[in-house]
């Protein structure tokens, strides 16, 4: 049970944008992951959560945006991290 929350502490969630939505043709899903977590981490995560076996993880940094609030002032999002991950072949996360 431990090894499961520790899994959902890595994985935020699935994105869930029209290009992320494109690439699960290629047997590609695009995850939210912890900005600290590093591919391993990730892979074990997934594996765990979604029964799967992963071919390859790629990870980005994502910049926060700047973000107009009101009367002119500026603040700035969150940076953030998310893992392309591509399962290999015969596996598929339906839940996405």
């Amino acid at each position: 049970m431990d090894k499961l929350i520790r899994a959902y502490e890595v994985i935020k969630s699935p994105l869930l944008t029209e290009r992320a939505t494109r690439l699960t043709k290629y047997n590609q899903y695009v995850f939210w992951v912890d900005k600290n977590a590093n591919k391993i981490e990730i892979k074990k995560a997934i594996e765990e959560v979604y029964k799967v076996k992963i071919e390859k993880i790629r990870t980005l940094n994502m910049k926060g945006k700047t973000k107009r609030i009101r009367w002119g002032e500026e603040g700035k999002t969150s940076p953030w991290k998310k893992a392309i991950v591509t399962l290999k072949e015969g596996y598929q996360i339906k839940a996405i």
